[in-house]
């Protein structure tokens, strides 16, 4: 990646962890319903892959991938109005989670449901081969979540037909509480790619640059017809499922282990490495954070929905 490049994935992290933090302190004091997801930990898997992408690729994220919505160009302000389900919403209010699409940014899900949206990225991805528009789609899964069969049926019919879909399988650690060890006798999510006859590989989800690599070769092999890949991305989920769970099943060793390999830390002593100074690094920080409690603060000054929003699109028998 070039130094621009880097700082451009090193803004959007940090744009991440620090939308995080307003929403989970937001929760604390009640101001957010229903669950948080954070994504701690897995800023580089959700950078690093969307700015894989070019214009006009589709991209299906999942709950934990705000920074894919950010690199896709979606501004603080307009996810904060989202999570704050305030009037003007892309969900009209309704919704204060991650439950919704942007179309002109070609952003689609996501649905609790996770593994119901592979195969929904395969019709996305059919119809670009149908319509040769030369686009690729891109999918987000967790290690649980990879499981599930629609996952299977999703992925059978996306190497059967070669459809230039990317299937990103976030490997967290934990399925909520489950240990990996626990959902799947391999290990390596990856090697699920060898049953399908496609391309399979494990990168530290981590390192910004790994992931954008793999993402980018990835984009060109569906770009060039020769159909989807499967990229699992090692991670840890530092924080609960959501803010309610309080995660003490996680050995606080193995925590420590993963918090050296913090993404966004790591991006930072990149970039010195690529000659930024630690002045300039902290003049990105302070920028993020500016930007974040700007939005929080513009999304707390909007009113509720109108009630009757609460109406529409409801099939009532």
């Amino acid at each position: 990646m070039t130094k621009e490049q880097l700082i451009f994935a090193y803004k959007n992290m940090l744009l991440s962890r620090e939308f995080d933090h307003a929403l989970i302190n937001l929760y604390r004091q009640s101001k957010i319903v229903g669950g948080v997801y954070s994504q701690i930990g897995n800023e580089a898997s959700s950078v690093g892959t969307a700015m894989a992408l070019g214009e006009g690729d589709v991209i299906f994220p999942m709950h934990r991938d705000n920074g894919a919505h950010f690199v896709r160009g979606m501004t603080p302000r307009e996810m904060a109005v989202n999570f704050l389900f305030r009037k003007g919403s892309m969900t009209r209010g309704t919704d204060g989670t991650g439950h919704f699409a942007d179309a002109k940014r070609k952003i689609y899900g996501n649905v609790s449901h996770l593994g119901a949206m592979v195969p929904v990225a395969a019709g996305a991805a059919l119809a670009q081969k149908l319509s040769k528009t030369g686009f690729v789609v891109l999918n987000y899964i967790g290690d649980g979540g990879a499981s599930v069969g629609e996952v299977h049926e999703g992925l059978m019919m996306a190497s059967t037909h070669e459809l230039p879909l990317i299937l990103i399988i976030e490997n967290n650690q934990y399925a909520y509480s489950t240990p990996l060890s626990k959902q799947s006798h391999n290990p390596k999510l990856s090697d699920r790619a060898i049953g399908y006859g496609i391309p399979g590989v494990t990168v530290d989800g981590t390192d910004i640059e790994a992931v954008y690599d793999a993402t980018a070769k990835a984009v060109q092999h569906a770009r060039d017809g020769k159909g989807p890949s499967i990229i699992e991305t090692l991670t840890m989920r530092m924080r609960g499922h959501a803010e309610h769970d309080a995660f003490e099943y996680v050995p606080k060793e193995m925590l420590q282990e993963w918090d050296k390999k913090d993404p966004v830390r790591k991006t930072a002593e990149l970039l010195i490495k690529k000659g930024l100074s630690k002045i300039e690094i902290t003049e990105i920080e302070q920028e993020a954070k500016l930007e974040i409690e700007e939005a929080i603060d513009y999304a707390n000054g909007l009113p509720d929905p109108d009630a009757e929003e609460a109406f529409k699109n409801v099939f009532i028998a």
